[in-house]
């Protein structure tokens, strides 16, 4: 690392935090102000509006806007340099272009590590406590009833129950099916079923029906224990939940979504792609600010930063688009996700290409 390197270095990460600090803080006050009529309604203490909503509210919004201000942050101070002839001087001096980007990548580096860190690990756990908070105060979005639910609780056995109140931990008309291969082995009928502890569940008014080839044995009875492998919250799981979840939690429960056929396991997918795609933006962000703003072009740094936050708004409202296709099952989680990647990575290395000559 030389002397140049460390210039262009401080000069992105002093421009990046600045300007991060400086949308947060309105942030904050736009939000306080909307939020304002609900916490005066609530009695909600200052102390938990702080610490719990607005501690936790900040490394949410940081990494979403982190790629719009690394764009604008590496378009600001380039077109700086590349306006006091500063750039032009480097290259003259026999720095070739691959080396002038070196300290642009590095820094990239940094913040996509920082970015993946905070998506992967700090986020989802003050998301929970965000949520928790907005749920109290703001806004009630926990659901206590569960309707048509449907999971494949063992392999060949699957769950289904009408309705489901998380309260009462209490089912109407349910059913539990055996398959061997597809072949319908048992059938349980119940008017009721509820939830004892862990994994056991108590059926209630059920009719049990086995089958063997063309025979079949029918059972009745009033109460019936049986170990069924599936808990009461895990009906309850939404996309949101997935923001709360690390990455670790994330992979583990999408193997348990796929294991039950689940059919809202792509939300939970297109946020496990979504949190490697988007601190790789930091890459695309920074290649193509440094190749639009480098040269010294007529009308200075207002139309340099003019393309960028034209640019960055495309690239933002490409990738919120991009990931309702999969919900639509026009694409799979993993392309609709890495679309505006791939689109923006390939205008960024034309640009690349065109600047190098």
């Amino acid at each position: 690392m030389k002397r140049l390197d460390w210039y262009i270095i401080k000069k992105f990460l002093s421009t990046f935090f600045l300007s991060i600090v400086l949308i947060l803080s309105i942030a904050i006050v736009f939000d306080l102000t909307e939020k304002m009529d609900d916490f005066y309604e609530n009695q909600v203490p200052l102390r938990e509006i702080v610490f719990d909503y607005y501690l936790n509210f900040l490394p949410y919004y940081l990494d979403m806007f982190s790629q719009l201000f690394i764009f604008i942050s590496v378009i600001f101070f380039t077109s700086k340099m590349a306006g006091n002839s500063e750039v032009i001087a480097i290259l003259a001096a026999g720095v070739s272009y691959e080396r002038f980007l070196r300290p642009y990548l590095v820094t990239a580096t940094f913040l996509f590590a920082f970015s993946f860190a905070l998506g992967g690990w700090v986020i989802p756990r003050s998301t929970e406590k965000m949520l928790t908070f907005t749920d109290k105060y703001v806004q009630k979005f926990t659901r206590e009833n569960a309707r048509n639910v449907r999971l494949m609780v063992d392999k060949g056995t699957v769950l289904y129950i009408e309705s489901f109140q998380m309260r009462t931990r209490m089912g109407y008309r349910a059913a539990l099916e055996h398959f061997d291969d597809k072949t319908l082995t048992q059938r349980i009928i119940a008017e009721r079923i509820r939830h004892i502890d862990g994994y056991t569940w108590r059926l209630e008014n059920f009719t049990e029906r086995q089958f063997d080839g063309m025979r079949e044995t029918l059972v009745q009875g009033e109460k019936k224990d049986t170990i069924i492998a599936v808990l009461p919250e895990e009906m309850f799981y939404t996309a949101e939940q997935a923001q709360q979840m690390n990455n670790t939690d994330l992979y583990k429960h999408i193997q348990k979504l796929r294991e039950r056929g689940a059919g809202n396991v792509k939300a939970f997918e297109t946020e496990w792609y979504t949190r490697f795609a988007g601190p790789l933006g930091a890459f695309i962000m920074t290649l193509l600010g440094v190749t639009l703003s480098s040269k010294k072009v007529r009308g200075g740094m207002g139309k340099n930063l003019g393309i960028g936050v034209t640019l960055t708004a495309l690239y933002i409202l490409f990738s919120t688009v991009s990931t309702t296709f999969s919900v639509s099952g026009v694409m799979s989680p993993f392309m609709s996700v890495w679309l505006p990647n791939i689109v923006f990575l390939s205008i960024a290395f034309v640009l690349y290409l065109r600047v190098r000559r």
